[in-house]
């Protein structure tokens, strides 16, 4: 991954360049900067000094809900014939931390962020919801700079790898589908370790069924429980095949 600087030493506040790259990435050129500058801005840099105020979460509030409202809309315009149950299973599938990570791993996101020193020694670039959570903070920049035509564009480009044909279903319906139907009863679900900074922590979830188990990890802990749900399911289909 690109590193900003040579010293390696992260700066408290997003590099010209960086700013430059991402309104590249955005396809348009802020009228205020400052806003740009915050979405870049991981909450690590200004924890104590002014209660994340100046980092990108408040930018994250707004992106999350134009976000919502832009996906709701395209998913109407898209899939005329569906019916609610199958349209909010997409959208939860394009807004949920996976498909926002995988969106910022493609345009290089990561590499832009302003992150603390011990933070950057940490990885946290790499962290699914770090990532998801700067994707939501740049449509929120975008959104307060350019207006919502600007933050559609954008939506729409990054997000079509991820609008599939068949209506994505939910790991954790599908495994308690599959469970109950063959008489196993519900699957479990327990948080096994906790990692990271105490503003960013990583949960590692089990999902088990009887004696199998599947383990995986996310920023969000119902993020887990889905990826350990999808795991599990995939190794009870292949023994009962």
């Amino acid at each position: 991954m690109r590193r900003r600087r040579g010293s390696g030493a992260p700066s408290s506040s997003p590099a010209e360049a960086d700013l430059a790259a991402a309104e590249a990435i955005l396809g348009h050129a802020f009228n205020d900067r400052a806003l740009l500058a915050q979405a870049l801005s991981h909450s690590g840099l200004s924890q104590g000094r002014d209660q994340g105020l100046a980092s990108n979460e408040r930018l994250e509030f707004v992106g999350d809900r134009v976000l919502g409202l832009v996906v709701a809309e395209w998913l109407i315009e898209r899939f005329p014939a569906e019916r609610e149950g199958a349209l909010g299973r997409r959208l939860a599938h394009l807004v949920a931390e996976p498909s926002l990570a995988s969106v910022a791993g493609r345009l290089g996101l990561g590499a832009l962020l302003a992150v603390a020193p011990g933070d950057d020694r940490a990885g946290v670039r790499d962290r699914p919801a770090v990532l998801a959570d700067a994707v939501e903070a740049m449509i929120g920049a975008l959104y307060l700079d350019a207006g919502l035509e600007a933050a559609r564009g954008f939506i729409r480009r990054a997000l079509a790898p991820e609008m599939v044909v068949d209506a994505p279903r939910d790991p954790k319906s599908a495994l308690q589908e599959w469970t109950l139907g063959r008489g196993l009863g519900l699957p479990e679900y327990r948080v096994v370790a906790t990692s990271g900074p105490s503003h960013a922590p990583t949960f590692r979830v089990r999902a088990s069924c009887r004696d199998t188990w599947a383990e995986a990890e996310a920023g969000v802990k119902q993020a887990a429980e889905k990826a350990a749900a999808a795991s599990l399911l995939a190794l009870l289909e292949k023994g009962d095949g």
